[in-house]
């Protein structure tokens, strides 16, 4: 059986639907995305990694990391201000849709491990900040638990792995999903309803719903990190949380973070589960203040 065929890696359903996404994909960066930007390839033991590179600032690259069912192109909103700072290296997860291409099934934390740190050495990126959103959050925490020796920070947003999913999150994820059907007039108003400012973007709406439609995810949901992997983790981290998540339980996610070493928690009044989407500014102003207070130290080893 080849790795196209292996049910459990994730691919599109044709190479019509294929052609398809990657229209809506492609347009959402020609409209989203300030330029210049590059993209590349890296190979790993799991996959091929595409990634897209911006930003005119030095140092210690930022490494981005979207979403569940999502792609590199979430990060609009973050480029400005983090690109003006650090280099950026946005990818697209295996097993998501996007232009990175599954071969080899992801089964468990320790692979998602060894898949990031295989595609940072195809970088040369010996030393990073991982910033992840959502299952991009568990796999920055998952990172720095398993494989820390390349990082010198993780920052969180509203993250999977600190809690079970909930059936409450599944569902919030589908009315979203069924949300983005609706007339636009209905759509503005289930957006405020469901903390959901994606669906006011056009071109980020097209290429979720489109990805949604034409890819089938293979991918476990993330294996909630223990109390030992918690204290574990000595990478300092930040992790913001919305006061308004479906996902966690902001104060009872905020007493996990402590668990970590160098973990600090805050919760961000009035923001459901996308920060930076919702409060964009002030929580770019957070990711620059917490790169700034460690932007000297040295990756955990």
């Amino acid at each position: 059986m080849t790795a196209q065929e292996d049910p459990a890696v994730g691919r599109f359903r044709s190479d019509k639907q294929r052609a398809r996404f990657l229209a809506a994909y492609d347009a959402a960066f020609a409209a989203l995305w300030p330029t210049p930007w590059t993209e590349a390839d890296v190979e790993t033991d799991f996959g091929t990694t595409h990634v897209h590179r911006y930003g005119s600032g030095t140092g210690v690259p930022v490494v981005l990391l979207h979403g569940a069912n999502s792609n590199a192109v979430q990060w609009y909103p973050f480029l400005a201000a983090l690109g003006a700072r650090c280099p950026i290296i946005a990818l697209d997860t295996l097993g998501d849709p996007g232009r990175s291409v599954a071969r080899r099934p992801i089964h468990d934390p320790p692979d998602s491990a060894a898949w990031l740190d295989q595609t940072l050495a195809g970088l040369d990126v010996d030393r990073a900040h991982l910033i992840g959103h959502s299952y991009g959050g568990w796999l920055a925490l998952n990172q720095a638990r398993h494989a820390p020796d390349r990082l010198v920070s993780v920052t969180a947003l509203d993250p999977g792995g600190l809690e079970k999913v909930s059936a409450r999150f599944i569902w919030t994820m589908y009315l979203n999903g069924m949300a983005g059907l609706t007339p636009a007039p209905l759509r503005r108003r289930l957006a405020v309803w469901l903390d959901n400012p994606v669906l006011l973007v056009p071109e980020l709406k097209k290429v979720l719903l489109t990805g949604a439609r034409t890819f089938r995810t293979r991918r476990p949901a993330p294996a909630p990190l223990s109390d030992e992997d918690l204290r574990a983790i000595q990478t300092p981290a930040l992790v913001l949380i919305g006061q308004r998540s479906p996902l966690l339980h902001p104060t009872r996610a905020q007493a996990r973070v402590a668990l970590m070493p160098h973990g600090h928690a805050e919760i961000l009044p009035g923001v459901g589960h996308g920060p930076g989407f919702e409060h964009g500014s002030d929580v770019n102003n957070r990711l620059l203040a917490f790169l700034d207070s460690i932007q000297d130290r040295s990756p955990q080893r």
